[in-house]
């Protein structure tokens, strides 16, 4: 029988003024173990000579390089929004296997042989997401890592990559984008983005109820930290997590009733109706819709938080006792 062609590999890169780091992360995709077919810019209104700083890196490379990977751009005159313009990288490309890139990291050398190699050894698969190590704006090493600071530990990982990980993602969102590879039926599949979720989120919840997760333990990329991240990782000390409990909860709990909602509408739709889903997230969005409910006073809200903290609803759709807390003392 004739060997089956290998998966073409394309990147999404989403910028918005990231000269200052891009050539680096550039550099680091070019030189890829495993081959990649093109590499997809999709660019936010950049002012800062993104576009021109990587058609030119690109274009020096292929002089000597002649499998260097084709370069598509798309230009937004008016700024999309991380999610809508990951979304336009992600659609645009042509490959079999998509990874998403952010501007500023750093890729380890065999990052794409890496995630093509979990695709390999589980075919149908959906995504691929890795640990990273955390730099600072220079690239030092900040003495942690993503699953560290994510409170991803080796029990849940063997989660995310079994039939549990729908039930894991309904809580929040523990994978990352910039480590993700995803196969184009999953782009497919979740696309349109709702307007209310982040796309890795997004993504990630719905290869949960597909072809499935791989999680690779072992950091394949350097997530770089600094000032100007659009979206970052942090680790709150004490002083962070009483500060949140005295931040009004009328913001966030408006948002993940909206995510609720959204999911309520999409996913089902997503799976053909699946009942296990169609469940879960109309428990997910009763919970929420709970929760925008909640009173102002403060007294008034301890039965109904009191309700549903018995129910098992706050452990199975959130952060259980940290979620009880915020609900019970946030300000409005």
């Amino acid at each position: 029988m004739p060997t089956p062609a290998a998966p073409r590999v394309s990147i999404a890169l989403a910028t918005h003024n990231g000269a200052r780091y891009l050539a680096e992360q550039l550099r680091s995709i070019l030189a890829q173990t495993h081959p990649v077919s093109e590499v997809v810019l999709s660019d936010d209104a950049s002012s800062d000579g993104t576009v021109e700083l990587a058609e030119r890196l690109i274009e020096e490379h292929r002089s000597t390089d002649a499998a260097t990977p084709a370069l598509v751009v798309r230009r937004n005159p008016v700024a999309l929004g991380v999610t809508a313009n990951f979304e336009q990288a992600l659609r645009a490309a042509s490959g079999d296997l998509v990874a998403l890139c952010d501007q500023d990291d750093v890729w380890h050398p065999d990052r794409v042989a890496r995630a093509v190699a979990e695709f390999d050894a589980r075919p149908g698969l959906d995504l691929v997401a890795a640990e990273a190590r955390l730099v600072d704006e220079g690239g030092a090493l900040l003495g942690r890592s993503l699953f560290e600071t994510l409170g991803v530990d080796v029990r849940l990982r063997l989660r995310l990559e079994s039939d549990a990980a729908f039930d894991e993602l309904l809580k929040r969102n523990l994978l990352t984008g910039a480590t993700m590879m995803v196969s184009r039926s999953l782009v497919e599949r979740a696309a349109p983005f709702p307007g209310s979720w982040v796309h890795d989120e997004w993504l990630a919840v719905v290869a949960s109820v597909g072809g499935g997760i791989a999680v690779v333990s072992e950091p394949l990329i350097d997530y770089r930290q600094h000032g100007a991240n659009q979206i970052g990782v942090s680790r709150l000390g004490a002083g962070g997590k009483l500060g949140r409990l005295r931040e009004p909860r009328t913001d966030r709990n408006a948002r993940l009733l909206a995510r609720a909602q959204d999911l309520a509408e999409r996913l089902p739709v997503v799976t053909a109706g699946d009942a296990r889903v169609e469940h879960g997230v109309r428990a997910k969005l009763a919970h929420e819709v709970m929760r925008q409910g909640i009173p102002a006073a403060r007294l008034r809200r301890i039965a109904p938080v009191w309700r549903e903290w018995r129910s098992g609803a706050y452990g199975r759709y959130g952060r259980g006792a940290q979620d009880v807390l915020r609900d019970l003392v946030q300000p409005v």
